[in-house]
């Protein structure tokens, strides 16, 4: 009996390893976004479907698909970071990235059918800088508002933090000495930081985030030792905070974001005209 016993044991200590590999981001994609979509009151109809390449959800209110993209699981090692993942793309829905987009599309259509293509404003609206900010922006909006849905549904919030600083960053960074996508990660932290210091004082467990804090403790240290920064750090963050409030609010209500509401006003006024 007891070499049975060691048997078995000696079985199931081979085995261990193989149950921690079995761990697959994509096959956490539906678990994790059940809970998220359960927990914050958003229609549970909805399914996930993970994709190559970027996620494209701007048919996600006909489709009832949000898609991930599989790129950016590659960064995720647990539940918490695909739940970081899922949030960012629910957060771009609720915020209403793909109308945000048919709007900046449609002004630089305006423009280029009054203006010359070479003119100077032609060029600005087109310009990769602007695309690349305009990005940024909602990524930076996005980002926070899925932290605000894993908070909701049980995750880990820091997990943001560390999938954006594993993502590529710029090689301007990486001379400077800063984490990837530091501006990103850091504007996800400030948020978090503010509107929920105890969700920070947990921290997170691995490399990353360390290499992240080295970087943003400084900063954090002269912000609140400089009493202007710090006020006007605090009034931005409230703002930041009624925000997302209203985005997701109005989201649940209707279905659709503040800009999902005025690009339809827009593109019906723009596209009426009077019959005879």
């Amino acid at each position: 009996m007891k070499k049975l016993i060691i048997s078995l044991f000696a079985i199931t200590l081979m085995s261990a390893p193989s149950f921690a590999a079995t761990w697959v981001a994509a096959d956490r994609v539906a678990p994790v976004g059940k809970v998220m979509l359960e927990k914050n009151g958003l229609p549970t109809t909805t399914t996930f479907k993970v994709v190559n390449g970027e996620a494209d959800n701007s048919d996600v209110s006909t489709t009832n698909v949000v898609l991930i993209s599989s790129t950016d699981l590659s960064y995720t090692g647990n539940d918490n970071e695909v739940a970081a993942v899922i949030g960012k793309e629910l957060g771009h829905i609720i915020n209403g990235k793909a109308t945000k987009t048919k709007v900046r599309d449609f002004a630089k259509a305006a423009i280029a059918s009054k203006l010359s293509a070479d003119n100077v404003l032609v060029t600005a609206a087109n310009s990769d800088y602007l695309a690349s900010k305009a990005s940024l922006s909602d990524n930076k909006a996005a980002d926070v508002t899925g932290a605000d849905l894993m908070i909701q549904a049980g995750y880990n919030p820091l997990a943001g933090v560390v999938v954006i600083t594993k993502m590529p960053g710029s090689t301007l960074e990486v001379l400077q000495g800063k984490p990837a996508n530091s501006e990103r990660a850091m504007n996800l932290y400030d948020y978090l930081t503010y509107n929920y210091p105890s969700k920070v004082s947990v921290g997170y467990g691995c490399q990353e985030y360390r290499n992240f804090l080295a970087y943003a403790d400084p900063i954090v240290k002269d912000r609140n030792a400089n009493a202007k920064k710090l006020a006007k750090f605090n009034k931005e963050q409230a703002k930041n905070k009624n925000t997302r409030a209203k985005n997701l609010q109005q989201y649940k209500t209707t279905g659709m974001s503040g800009w999902e509401s005025s690009y339809l006003i827009l593109k019906t006024l723009t596209e009426s005209s009077e019959t005879k």
